[in-house]
Parts: structure tokens; sequence; C-alpha cells
């Protein structure tokens, strides 16, 4: 590991804050010296300049650990937004992407983000993005296939062997 020099202070200052905000063992160490400081008579404002957070996390972590001792200083569950699918929801995707989208009653031969979009909307109402269509293909295991186009009146024959003998 490389030695860290006091000539270096703004770089060495940001990575340390990388560490600390990615490492959930080192937030909590952060929140606790934050809050010793604050035991010891600074203001939470001081604390934050001092240690270089917004003023917020240690007015939040007093009154967390205030209510649930230190364990209010570690990281909860982080929910995000609900999902907008539920689980027998997702069954049933993946058991139409395991099938053609004919059999379901679309006009296409092949899955795609906008197919799903349209099947996902006529079967539960729930509007999906093109987007979030393409990335559920993904969650579910699936490959985003292409259409290769038939060109008109060509000789599937031909087609075969210039594939087998084109390098590219």
């Amino acid at each position: 590991m490389k030695p860290l020099l006091i000539s270096d202070a703004p770089t060495v200052i940001l990575g340390l804050q990388d560490e600390i905000r990615r490492n959930p063992d080192a937030r909590y160490n952060h929140r606790l010296h934050g809050l010793l400081l604050i035991a010891q008579g600074m203001r939470g404002l001081q604390v934050a300049q001092l240690l270089g957070d917004a003023p917020e996390p240690f007015s939040i972590g007093r009154g967390a650990s205030n209510k649930r001792g230190l364990a209010g200083l570690w990281d909860g569950e982080r929910p995000g937004r609900p999902r907008r699918l539920h689980a027998p929801q997702l069954q049933a995707v993946e058991a139409a992407l395991r099938q053609s989208p004919r059999e379901h009653g679309l006009s296409t031969n092949l899955w795609d983000g906008k197919t799903l979009s349209t099947w996902i909307a006529q079967q539960f109402g729930v509007e999906l993005g093109v987007r979030q269509c393409q990335y559920l293909f993904r969650q579910l295991g699936f490959r985003l296939r292409k259409p290769r186009p038939l060109i008109a009146r060509a000789d599937p024959e031909r087609q075969r062997t210039h594939k087998k003998n084109s390098r590219t």
C-alpha cells in the first residue's frame, strides 16, 4: 500500500470519504466518532464540517442512538421503490417468455422490450417502459434476440453457403 503524504491531502481526504461511504463498518465507525464529538460538547454542524459531511447525518444519528442505542447507528434496510410486478406476476412473465408472443395474441415472432411492455400492460394493467422490460429479460435470465430480415426472393441455399464461407 502506498504511504499517505500530507501533500496529497485533498486526494487522500476524498479517497477516505469514498471508502467510508462504501463500507458499512466504516460508516458505523464514522457515526460513532461523530457521536463521540457531540458527546464531548461539539455541535452537530461543527462535527459535520470537521468530518466533511452534511449536518443532517449527525443529528439523525444522535436521534437514532437515543432511541435504539448504538444499534441505531448501523445502516438499516433501504427498501427503495416498491416493485411494480409481484412474484406471481413475474412467474407468469417468465412462463410467457418461454413461449412465442403469437401464442399470447401478439403479432410478432420474438419477444423484445416493446412487445413485453405491451403484453404486461394487457395482462396486468401495469405500465412498464421498454428499458424496464429489457432489464426484466436479464433479471429472468433471458437474452434479447434480434430477428434477421429475410431478403425478398433470395436463394436460401446461397445464403447458407455465403454464411459458411464468409469471414465476417
